[in-house]
């Protein structure tokens, strides 16, 4: 990876929400998790996502910030063919923790089905992204006092 205007493996690991754009076009947001240079995204027959990825792989996703009270801007678009993978808990529990914490007692019942269903028979699968293309801005401006 290039040099980049902000710590962009610690920018993707906070729990932002990212916008992915499939053909048609569409965006819908998601949660994702990034990891081994790839964003991967939680979906299954449920969503109308799983099936426009497997139509044309083709995507986009942004994940950004905006703090108009510090001036705070930054950015990442990541551009490249998703993939469809097997499902696997572990790295499903791990980006799960990140949006609702470890204590899966409090988390919403339909979450927590995404660790305990067989995920073959639920359908539940994995979109990996790892970009062909990433473009990272830090936008940020001076805030009058």
């Amino acid at each position: 990876m290039d040099s980049h205007p902000f710590d962009v493996d610690a920018f993707l690991q906070r729990p932002l929400t990212a916008r992915i754009a499939t053909n048609g076009p569409t965006v819908r947001p998601v949660w994702f998790l990034w990891e081994d240079g790839a964003f991967w995204i939680l979906t299954g027959p449920w969503a109308r996502l799983l099936q426009r990825v497997r139509d044309d792989p083709a995507v986009a996703l942004v994940v950004d910030e905006c703090d108009p009270a510090t001036g705070l801007v930054r950015q990442v678009i990541a551009r490249g063919r998703a993939e469809v993978v097997p499902f696997d808990v572990p790295r499903g529990r791990r980006k799960l923790v990140r949006y609702l914490g470890p204590d899966e007692a409090r988390w919403d019942p339909r979450f927590v089905r995404y660790l305990h269903d067989d995920p073959a028979e639920r359908g539940t699968v994995w979109l990996r992204l790892e970009p062909a293309s990433l473009s990272v801005r830090d936008l940020s401006y001076a805030v009058a006092h």
